[in-house]
């Protein structure tokens, strides 16, 4: 399996042997629509892709990797040093990042506070302004095989990246497409109410009209589409049009303590 290069809580890395079955053995063309860190992208063997995004720095630095590849490579490796290791650094590239409008140093800088910043977090504020603390790591490294990793695929595989709302994506579907959502989950409980990691919130109203889409783009588009969620009452009421996967999945709620918690693939087959 081909790893990730940035850190992403969340990322579907590990549920990847529960994700790839349901993917045609090779799609014509591949579309995510939450790219998040493309775990599943790198390891679906498509001809083509569409890989999509809310968060406009995550769809940059992967614009600019298939731009400039190796150069791109280089320039961004020249900000993992161990001066850079430490909190005053890091907020003040971090406050570099949030002043920039230049692409290709914002690309850069956010694979920084990605391998810097605590746990790999993407926060912003209501200013739109990146947020999260110094991660206080010993000695980052800076994923070059991943990386490679991530060219590679790029070479084999006629890829876009967009910076779409998902209802625009889900109108641009062909038959054929294999659509995989993995969209901010629905909470399990009031303390867990975070579904923003680009300035906007995805509100109930989003999951009840993603859940639709999905099914229309089966029925009507000729699509398959997957989507990962919680597995709640509600989101089983959504996609009860679609087939339902459930599995528990580990989760981390403190540096001591897991929990496993419900989750579910709901499968749309033409």
């Amino acid at each position: 399996m081909i790893r990730p290069f940035l850190k992403w809580p969340g990322g579907k890395f590990r549920l990847l042997d529960r994700i790839l079955p349901h993917c045609s053995a090779v799609p014509t063309r591949f579309v995510e629509v939450f790219a998040g860190s493309c775990a599943v992208f790198l390891n679906v063997p498509a001809r083509e892709a569409l890989i999509n995004d809310v968060n406009a720095d995550l769809i940059g630095l992967y614009a600019c990797l298939q731009e400039e590849g190796e150069a791109f490579v280089r320039f961004m490796q020249g900000f993992f040093t161990q001066e850079n290791n430490t909190r005053e650094n890091y907020l003040y590239l971090r406050s570099a990042f949030n002043a920039s409008r230049d692409r290709r140093v914002r690309a850069a800088l956010f694979l920084y506070l990605n391998r810097h910043g605590y746990n790999g977090l993407v926060r912003y504020n209501s200013r739109g302004l990146f947020n999260v603390p110094f991660g206080r790591y010993k000695a980052p490294s800076f994923p070059t095989g991943a990386l490679e990793d991530f060219l590679d695929k790029l070479a084999v595989t006629k890829t876009r990246f967009v910076c779409q709302d998902f209802r625009t994506v889900f109108a641009g579907l062909e038959p054929g497409d294999v659509v995989y959502c993995d969209p901010p989950y629905v909470p399990l409980s009031r303390t867990a109410s975070f579904t923003t990691y680009s300035g906007t919130a995805f509100t109930a109203e989003d999951q009840e009209e993603l859940a639709l889409l999905a099914e229309k783009a089966c029925t009507e588009q000729g699509a398959t589409v997957i989507v990962s969620n919680h597995d709640t009452p509600h989101i089983r009421t959504l996609y009860q049009g679609a087939r339902i996967i459930s599995f528990d999945v580990q989760r981390f709620i403190s540096c001591k303590e897991r929990k496993r918690a419900p989750e579910l693939l709901a499968v749309f087959r033409p």
